[in-house]
């Protein structure tokens, strides 16, 4: 498990951008809830968020 810190800063954002490029998924906070992302285009990707 790979983790990036908060607050988001501008190296964080960078961290995250990056492993979703590499197919991975990324959790985020929002309001609420965390959320969980990935690249929308990579079939593995959207994938693996239903396998979490």
């Amino acid at each position: 498990m790979n983790s990036v810190p908060s607050p988001a800063t501008p190296q964080a954002i960078a961290r995250g951008a990056a492993l979703l490029r590499a197919g991975r998924l990324v959790a985020f906070p929002t309001e609420t809830v965390y959320g969980l992302g990935a690249d929308a285009t990579n079939d593995r990707a959207v994938a693996a968020i239903f396998a979490a």
